[in-house]
């Protein structure tokens, strides 16, 4: 079946970094969109950044200039990279993709930044 493992997501201070990693398995990991996604307390869920099979990136307008998502195929799994990281980013992180039209996420991993 499929399923994606996240981890990474820690408390750190206002400024600070950190990595958050996905781990997948039950699909053939190279050939789908991979993406992050964030809930904060109240809010929707929010795409925050994708990347293609061919490695193309697209961000969410909050992070672009801080975040960078990148994948490594040979070890199915993708990572998104957390610079300059505020208060509004605390929130649970997921990884996704959509398989044959449905819509698949990890259990998630809580970024809170905090001083």
């Amino acid at each position: 079946q499929v399923q994606f493992v996240e981890s990474g997501g820690d408390l750190v201070q206002p400024g600070g970094s950190l990595r958050l990693s996905c781990t997948a398995s039950g699909i053939i990991f190279s050939i789908y969109t991979m993406g992050w996604y964030r809930q904060a307390p109240g809010k929707q869920r929010e795409l925050v950044a994708a990347i293609t099979n061919g490695g193309l990136r697209n961000y969410a307008d909050s992070v672009k200039g801080r975040f960078t998502i990148s994948r490594d195929n040979a070890k199915n799994t993708v990572y998104l990279q957390m610079n300059s990281l505020k208060p509004e980013d605390t929130a649970v992180y997921y990884c996704g993709a959509t398989i044959k039209l449905n819509n698949f996420w990890g259990q998630g991993t809580q970024v809170t930044v905090s001083s």
